[in-house]
């Protein structure tokens, strides 16, 4: 490989707090790309010399290959993280990804592109102070950490922004600064969400509805994959099928169940479809390199291709959603958004393809710059149509491609993985390398997608996959039913129990939401931020931390025989373990096929009865336990967050936000509780407490 370097003419320039951005030469800034990655453009402080700065990176061109390289050497002991949607295990230390969105069904641990592009790794020193490194660039990209950390990108130079910071924590912090944060999500997307592809006709979602509630297993949301439509059809309905959408939707919402529909990018290239003649009219599609108009194979046959990334057409698509909506339609579901084609070796469009491109995004180019992109702008358009056509509602939409930043438009699960262990083992390292990329709304197909698997894997899966961010079981169509019930009482019962702890945990659940939504934290954290200097924790894959308080311990081999590195005792009080309803700790007390459960010491966990779903019971947030488990001075604090769990009135302060704070002297424990922020107020709910390991009187105060 021939290199020329670059490093003497790189510049640097200071943007935020810890936060330098640098391009490869003068010349290069002023011709930088626009970012689709940053959440606004960010002014500059002022230049920097290189030599003031903790991590430079250098800059050399690959001259085989005309690519972009930019390396930054590690320190012996740094852990590498991130990478986005990674296949494999936790720390990618050695490990080549690429940013390609790639329609990759059933992938494996070798994958090297998957369905989202994340140019961003976050590496952890020896000593637990910790930097992050965003590559900024759209183009196809090779990100190697085999030696150090290197980025090699085609389409010519590009920014690199590094934030610094004395913990991965902070480092997060700063990438949510960059990048920006999620909004808060309507309540009833916290919940549990059931799926296949798929369940059809509607009196088979009916049926699948009426045994959730019937056999008491909480969910809050079904999914209507592609066979609803009228011959894959977007924005229709099979008129045998489906006949009544709006009925239907109506009869979910009377048993507390909110509804996702699936639209795909693909249109039917079509006269007569109205879809189809409105994008000819407004001259909405992609063109090939010769200017035609560019068809390729999915679902419906031979389609077309909105171009998203020109403003007119993302605001003809979010126009479609007005109708859509109107059916009462609560989220949507936008897949195969790669963009995925049929029938071509490369699964996606040709990379000569045009697109027109707002002047602010970049202006008119080719598809290999803005492929990674192509999902990422389909999810804007959607959020902006469906915000438009509910305006009291908050959005909901799920996207299987994405770029770095697309978190601020929707949600993304790990794609079509398998029913196997293997898969079953990868899917905890995967969402949280997603989460250390800034998208905390995360999760895997419980169950696996692709394929049978049997009841012992499915009802480990669910047993741990239930605490993700993103909880949904899901499956392809042709395999066995994969419902909590379909594999026998057993499964069902660990499947309700594992429900169970999820709604138990709503309260602390829907707080790492907002806190995620204010700081960029993510909500699913690995287990070393616990204590990022401790290098035992460094590889855990079959263990993470929901926020900083709760640690989830799972079985993720067969036999479970997999030791996990617990986080060392903070001055000599251990981690507890704690389990509902009793909080009886010990193996014996739990259901073997669900994780263990751990709380940090000095910390509160906010809980709250069972319910069925979001709703299920008005007077349930007038009761809470709070799980207290007292450090060594015997102090303890936690806080909870709670709105309305829908429309935006917590942007003008209906919300509360409550602190609590617990004392254990030699006689009893005493717990206060505070209303801290919001205008909202419940003065009338009962407030029990939980202490871990103590069997003092508790007195609870609350003003």
């Amino acid at each position: 490989m021939g290199l020329s370097s670059y490093a003497s003419a790189q510049v640097a320039q200071v943007i935020g707090d810890g936060i330098v951005r640098f391009d490869r030469s003068h010349e290069a800034r002023l011709e930088r790309k626009p970012s689709f990655a940053l959440v606004q453009e960010f002014d500059s402080f002022g230049d920097v010399s290189l030599e003031h700065l903790p991590v430079v990176p250098s800059y050399s061109m690959d001259s085989e290959t005309g690519r972009t390289v930019a390396a930054i050497q590690i320190e012996e002991g740094t852990s590498l993280y991130g990478t986005g949607e990674c296949a494999g295990p936790l720390l990618r230390n050695g490990f080549v990804t690429e940013t390609w969105n790639y329609d990759a069904f059933g992938y494996g641990l070798g994958a090297k592109n998957l369905y989202t592009s994340h140019p961003w790794v976050l590496a952890v020193r020896k000593d637990g102070t910790s930097f992050g490194v965003l590559a900024d660039t759209t183009y196809r990209c090779e990100i190697d950490l085999r030696g150090g950390i290197t980025f090699r990108a085609e389409g010519g130079d590009f920014p690199v922004v590094i934030i610094d910071g004395d913990s991965p924590q902070e480092v997060m912090k700063g990438l949510g600064i960059l990048t920006g944060t999620i909004a808060m999500p309507p309540k009833w997307a916290v919940g549990y969400h059931q799926c296949r592809y798929s369940y059809n006709p509607d009196t088979r979602v009916k049926e699948v509805v009426n045994e959730f509630r019937a056999r008491n297993l909480p969910a809050d949301v079904i999914w209507m994959d592609i066979d609803y439509m009228d011959e894959y059809r977007v924005f229709t309905f099979d008129p045998e099928q489906f006949p009544d959408p709006k009925g239907l939707n109506q009869w979910l919402d009377s048993k507390g169940f909110a509804n996702v529909w699936m639209i795909d990018p693909g249109v039917k290239d079509e006269d007569g479809y109205f879809v189809s003649d409105s994008g000819d009219e407004h001259d909405v599609w992609v063109r090939d390199k010769d200017g035609n108009v560019y068809n390729g194979n999915v679902w419906p046959g031979v389609c077309v291709f909105p171009d998203y990334l020109n403003k007119d057409v993302r605001n003809w698509w979010a126009g479609l959603y007005e109708e859509f909506m109107a059916y009462e339609i609560d989220g949507v579901w936008n897949d195969m958004n790669e963009p995925a084609v049929f029938n071509v070796e490369s699964k996606t469009m040709p990379e000569t393809n045009i697109h027109r491109a707002d002047p602010e995004l970049g202006g008119t180019d080719t598809h290999d710059r803005y492929h990674n992109v192509y999902g990422m702008q389909m999810i804007r358009a959607t959020r902006d149509g469906v915000m438009a056509a509910n305006p009291d509602k908050r959005p909901f939409v799920l996207s299987r491609a994405n770029f770095i930043g697309g978190h601020r438009y929707g949600a993304t699960w790990t794609g079509d993985n398998s029913a196997n262990w293997a898969h079953l083992d990868m899917s905890i390292p995967m969402s949280i390398n997603l989460s250390l990329s800034g998208q905390p709304f995360v999760g895997p197909d419980i169950g696996g997608f692709a394929y049978n698997g049997d009841g012992e894997l499915f009802q480990r899966w669910m047993g741990f996959g239930t605490l993700f961010p993103f909880s949904r079981g899901h499956t392809a169509k042709g395999n066995i039913d994969k419902e909590p019930w379909a594999f026998g009482p057993e499964v069902e019962a660990t499947s309700r129990r594992a429900l169970e702890r999820r709604y138990r945990l709503m309260p602390y659940m829907y707080t790492l939401f907002k806190e995620s939504s204010v700081t960029g934290m993510p909500i699913m954290r690995p287990t070393f931020f616990a204590d990022p200097a401790d290098l035992a924790l460094r590889s855990e894959d079959d263990s993470f931390l929901l926020g900083s308080d709760l640690l989830v311990v799972t079985k993720a081999t067969p036999v479970g025989d997999r030791v996990s590195v617990m986080p060392a005792a903070v001055d000599g009080v251990e981690w507890a373990e704690f389990d509902f309803p009793d909080f009886k700790s010990g193996r014996d007390s739990k259901d073997e096929n669900l994780p263990a459960m751990f709380i940090r010491p000095g910390s509160i966990i906010p809980s709250a009865p069972v319910t069925q779903h979001f709703g299920d019971r008005p007077d349930s947030r007038d009761e809470l336990t709070l799980i207290i488990h007292t450090d060594a001075t015997g102090m303890a604090h936690g806080w909870m967050y709670e709105d309305e769990g829908e429309g935006f009135g917590y942007l003008m302060g209906e919300f509360e936000v409550l602190e609590f704070s617990a004392y254990e002297s030699d006689r009893e424990v005493l717990v206060r509780v505070h209303s801290a922020a919001g205008d909202l107020r419940y003065p009338d709910r009962a407030i029990k407490a939980r202490v871990i390991g103590s069997d003092k009187p508790v007195r609870v105060e609350y003003r």
